[in-house]
């Protein structure tokens, strides 16, 4: 049946103690549909500039993206320019973002795309987010992603949006600033009081809080020896998560359980290398053994 997902593709140059990539393929929505992808067809909506490279597109098609509304239009793709120092992997320096294209973009989509019924709403502004939605006839599961300049700059509107939303996945700094709790259980009942029916906490490295109506739950993240590159973790947490989820069509307890690991251990791939460097050529069987192994570290299995 398939899943939507509207956010950004980029062009992104990022320098890490591991060393320098410029142009990658970047961007939330590329991200979470590298990992979504292992488990539900992915239409991936968004826009790109002309100089928006070919071999980028043809790789996204090689995933199997569907591309139907992708948008390619005149000017330039938007970019990011990023580093992360030896002392602290877990908090990108931004350099330099260049919105492009990405400055007046209203999200388009086809007939059929508009009766699809799985949609999430990646890092992108609260607007373009509401327009997509606006467009699906019957939402059934709506995730939603944000990050702290929408909560400074467009609460208004990203208010009303967390109201329509089923998930609502953002990070544990995102948490504190959209509530004022510093305490993130606290943060996540706060957030739940607005209208979701699960929060998702991310909190890095030290793994990720869930809280919903009928469950509460925490895991801890998949132990890596080097962190390569961290871009596009969370997008990839919140691909794998939400691809389970709607593979499965469900929302209980032990599928969103299940839903969270397989996110865990996508994001512990995703670090490993540049981009997609080592999401992209994954394979369930891989994926698989991790999430073996992350049980057994977390004590869920004996």
């Amino acid at each position: 049946m398939g899943l939507l997902v509207l956010g950004t593709v980029a062009l992104d140059d990022v320098k890490t103690p591991s060393g320098v990539k410029k142009a990658m393929l970047g961007g939330s929505a590329a991200h979470f549909t590298m990992s979504a992808r292992l488990f539900d067809d992915v239409h991936l909506v968004g826009v790109v500039g002309k100089d928006f490279p070919k071999v980028h597109l043809n790789f996204l098609k090689s995933k199997g993206a569907n591309l139907a509304s992708l948008t390619i239009a005149e000017g330039q793709t938007f970019r990011w320019t990023g580093e992360y120092k030896k002392d602290d992997l877990n908090s990108a320096i931004t350099h330099a973002t260049k919105l492009g294209v990405l400055a007046n973009y209203v999200p388009e989509l086809t007939e059929s795309q508009k009766k699809m019924t799985h949609v999430f709403l990646a890092n992108l502004a609260p607007d373009a987010q509401g327009r997509l939605l606006s467009l699906i006839k019957s939402p059934e599961l709506v995730g939603l992603d944000t990050m702290n300049l929408w909560i400074n700059t467009a609460m208004k509107d990203l208010r009303r949006l967390i109201k329509r939303a089923d998930i609502f996945v953002l990070n544990d700094g995102e948490s504190k600033l959209l509530t004022g709790e510093q305490n993130i259980v606290k943060a996540a009942q706060a957030i739940r009081a607005m209208g979701p029916k699960v929060v998702v906490i991310k909190k890095g490295e030290h793994g990720v809080y869930v809280l919903g109506a009928k469950f509460e739950f925490g895991f801890p993240a998949y132990p890596v020896d080097r962190v390569v590159d961290p871009t596009g973790a969370g997008d990839t947490f919140a691909g794998g998560m939400f691809g389970y989820l709607s593979k499965v069509r469900k929302m209980d307890e032990k599928s969103f359980r299940r839903a969270v690991l397989y996110g865990t251990v996508l994001a512990s791939f995703n670090v490993q290398g540049f981009g997609m460097g080592r999401t992209a050529p994954l394979s369930m069987r891989e994926v698989e053994v991790r999430l073996k192994e992350f049980q057994k570290f977390a004590g869920l299995i004996s």
